[in-house]
């Protein structure tokens, strides 16, 4: 049992990793919260995928590929980053059970198989992203929450009124609820994105606003994470935040430049075809 503390509250509690028990073996809520969320997603692009013109049959065999190579590359991008700890100890690297997988391996990796897939099956990648993008931020925001229960992911010690108390070996002390922040942050991205999808301007405008969005939060997130994947005292993650944000943007608002001058355009074609007229 975990026992996680918010005084604003006067709340205590005591938390289980494992929900229930089938054959001996305890199946924890971390794992429910995933298979919830990959349900909600295949439901949202059920109810999505025709705007984008894609068959949802489609998505389906991208989730059967998918959901692995997320799992598969999250964990990837974990060890590679811890990789001194799992070159002497070889055999955690597949007890996932234990923890350690990195959303940013996850991303990339689903990126990668995203596009692949599209390649093969002659469907628009950014159309695809654009689709999955906003319910892939609502399901980071319900997922954080499996780092609360498992009490993970949280930040450094702070006095804040909002901090939250833990237990780290044996010593009581109030961290960032920084899992809260970030599952604040996300839901706030899937508002903002599920409105844009209706006022889409270019293709991909939303999965690079997710990119954007998500890497600014994460990029700040992070500077308070005691966790975090280091290398050489630098943050690996708020490093790679920054260089998506900066890309990201980029390629934004040359979209949007473009799409000014293609409008000014058709405006003095339109103008010319009736003085011509």
């Amino acid at each position: 049992m975990n026992t996680v503390e918010f005084p604003l509250l006067n709340l205590k509690l005591e938390l289980s990793e494992v929900a229930i028990k089938i054959f001996g073996l305890g199946i924890k809520w971390y794992a429910i919260i995933i298979v919830f969320c990959i349900i909600m997603a295949l439901i949202w692009c059920k109810f999505r995928s025709e705007k984008y013109n894609i068959d949802f049959d489609e998505i389906l065999s991208l989730f059967i590929i998918l959901i692995p190579t997320v799992i598969i590359c999250a964990r990837l991008y974990y060890v590679l980053c811890n990789l001194n700890y799992y070159l002497s100890n070889p055999i955690q690297i597949i007890n996932i059970r234990g923890g350690g997988l990195a959303i940013y391996g996850g991303i990339i990796g689903g990126i990668i198989a995203c596009y692949i897939f599209c390649k093969k099956k002659n469907i628009n990648i950014l159309n695809l992203l654009d689709c999955i993008a906003p319910i892939l931020a609502l399901s980071q925001g319900i997922g954080r929450w499996g780092n609360f229960i498992n009490v993970e992911a949280y930040g450094t010690e702070t006095n804040l009124p909002w901090k939250m108390g833990i237990i780290e070996d044996g010593v009581k002390k109030f961290v960032h609820p920084t899992f809260l922040y970030e599952s604040l942050g996300t839901i706030i991205i899937f508002v903002i994105l599920a409105v844009l999808q209706d006022k889409r301007k270019f293709e991909g405008q939303i999965a690079y606003m997710y990119l954007a969005l998500y890497s600014l939060l994460r990029f700040f997130i992070e500077g308070i994470r005691a966790d975090s994947l280091m290398a050489f005292n630098i943050r690996i993650s708020q490093i790679l935040s920054l260089i998506i944000f900066v890309l990201s943007i980029g390629i934004i608002v040359q979209n949007i430049i473009r799409e000014k001058q293609t409008f000014k355009r058709r405006i003095m074609l339109k103008k010319i075809t009736r003085k011509t007229g």
